[in-house]
């Protein structure tokens, strides 16, 4: 069957919506021996090629420089003319390709490894339900009825932020629908979803965070894992699972990385087709597929390393259609509809160091979440249908929560098609609003005693509505000065029941807040720390989000 080429419709759609999220400067200085490098700007994902710098300088004499950033703000950044670098490794070029934009950017892209999406299953869970057998042939609607049945509890990265979810998230789409590039917003089956996103229980924004997670609570929150194929491979191999999982490609198709290098700066196209001349060599393919585990774009290559790859694993691409409402529409589903509904306290430093700027910073974050940014980070961002949400502010102590309850939207009886915020939640957006104005700073800083009651609070609500996703977020630009200490608060967070776990909390840093303290904190909950002394307290927010 003919491979068809995948139009990413996050990127079509969205990503010229997107806010301007600063990147951070790439270093100007030149390398040691005196050539400029050239500067690389590529996705977090690829943060395991930071070694080839080294070879490739070795092999051509042209120093090279990586820089990371997030898919969203990377392509926003190249779209704009904002990206300060040489040339773009993404794991896909679709995002710049099919907007006009991106294309006078873009001078020339040769794609260097493959990776397709898998599912993978603990391997005696996929023996047990026969998904292991040598002719078993799975779909990706049969993927969502597991789900709905209880059968597969996966862990996947955000559909809102990440290629992968949102490609996952496609695929059940495309096979409910049977249209397959036709498949337009009104067509989507909105069973086929609801009954996939059943199963979605640990959610993230990057693979890193994911499998950290996933290899916590692997068998008991959840036994499967759907990821780029490197990835699950590469934990295969890690030796850090209860045990392997099994890769399944659903049959009718799947969204395959090709990790294109893109030449930005044209006066660099020399130094360029070194570096892809390089990379395209024998010596380099290799190392990137045994070094980690992306398939070479060579076939005669690929055939020297088909003892580390599955032979299952190149599959006919998924075919989708080129629909703006469709992947505007979905987005905007997953978002405020089908996913389970969010339920977090944010836990808000109001002692007195946190007057003037910084309360300014805070202030201007919770408006961003509350307001009416319509771009796609806005959007993840935004405070969504049917969620809930705590301020509890504290100081030297810490003061009851203050609840805001969005009210759920309309719901179209067929497809996804995307909808307007009604009055009812324009009004609550403005409480919340209100409310963050309304914050007065002065006091200690009792952080451990906050976060705990924050803790504690979300256990009472979860038991007595089971049916949301639960979070802390917290905020301090300081050390604890009053109240437990980080010892006493590990020992009795000890103390809690068992399913706290399931309670993450995120840490957000400013001014002189510890940062090893905050890492201790997530460490023992299952979060993650952001700092937001380098980054805008408002884009802090809407990486959080993604974590939600």
């Amino acid at each position: 069957m003919r491979a068809r080429h995948l139009l990413l419709l996050l990127g079509v759609a969205l990503l010229t919506a997107c806010g301007k999220e600063a990147l951070a400067p790439a270093p100007s200085s030149p390398a040691a021996g005196g050539a400029e490098p050239l500067r690389v700007l590529a996705t977090s994902d690829l943060k395991d090629l930071e070694p080839l710098a080294a070879q490739i300088e070795k092999a051509t004499g042209v120093p090279v420089k990586f820089r990371f950033g997030g898919t969203m703000e990377s392509t926003q950044a190249v779209l704009e003319g904002r990206a300060d670098a040489d040339a773009a490794w993404f794991a896909n070029a679709k995002y710049l390709l099919s907007d006009a934009a991106g294309q006078g950017r873009v001078k020339v892209q040769e794609k260097i490894m493959l990776s397709p999406i898998a599912v993978g299953v603990s391997e005696s869970d996929a023996a047990k339900f026969g998904w292991n057998r040598p002719d078993a042939k799975l779909s990706w609607a049969d993927i969502a009825r597991a789900a709905r049945d209880g059968k597969l509890q996966y862990a996947l990265a955000n559909p809102a932020t990440s290629n992968q979810g949102f490609m996952s998230l496609l695929g059940v789409v495309a096979a409910a629908g049977g249209k397959g590039e036709a498949l337009a917003a009104s067509d989507v089956d909105r069973g086929a979803i609801a009954d996939f996103l059943k199963g979605y229980k640990i959610v993230g924004d990057n693979s890193t965070y994911l499998a950290e997670q996933f290899t916590k609570q692997q068998g008991t929150r959840a036994n499967a894992f759907i990821n780029y194929e490197s990835w699950l491979l590469s934990l295969n191999a890690s030796g850090r699972l209860r045990e392997k999982l099994h890769l399944i490609y659903p049959h009718e198709g799947v969204s395959t990385a090709d990790y294109p290098l893109m030449l930005l700066n044209d006066a660099r196209r020399a130094d360029y087709l070194k570096v892809v001349e390089y990379l395209k060599g024998d010596s380099a393919q290799l190392w990137l597929a045994r070094q980690t585990l992306r398939r070479p774009i060579r076939p005669e290559l690929a055939r020297q390393v088909e003892d580390l790859l599955p032979a299952r694993g190149m599959q006919v691409e998924l075919p989708f259609s080129p629909d703006r409402q469709l992947a505007d529409g979905l987005i905007d589903a997953y978002l405020n509809e089908f996913r389970k509904p969010i339920a977090s306290t944010f836990v808000l430093d109001t002692s007195g160091s946190m007057q003037g700027q910084r309360r300014e910073q805070l202030v201007e974050a919770l408006h961003y979440i509350a307001g009416s940014d319509v771009s796609l980070t806005g959007r993840i961002a935004k405070l969504t249908n049917r969620e809930k949400l705590w301020f509890m502010t504290f100081s030297g102590r810490v003061r009851p929560p203050q609840l805001f309850e969005v009210p759920a939207g309309s719901r179209p009886a067929k497809g996804v098609l995307p909808q307007s915020d009604t009055e009812a939640k324009q009004a609550k957006l403005r409480e919340v609003r209100d409310a963050a104005d309304a914050l007065h700073m002065d006091g200690g800083t009792a952080l451990f005693d906050a976060v705990y009651e924050g803790l504690t609070h979300m256990l009472a609500e979860r038991k007595r509505q089971p049916g949301y996703q639960y979070s802390v977020v917290a905020f301090t630009d300081g050390k604890n000065t009053a109240g437990r200490s980080l010892e006493a608060f590990k020992r009795d967070y000890e103390q809690l029941p068992e399913d706290v776990r399931g309670i993450p909390v995120f840490m957000v840093m400013f001014g002189n807040a510890s940062e090893d303290e905050l890492k201790s904190v997530v460490e023992l909950t299952g979060g993650k720390v952001f700092d937001a002394r380098k980054t805008p307290l408002y884009q802090v927010f809407k990486d959080i989000r993604a974590y939600q």
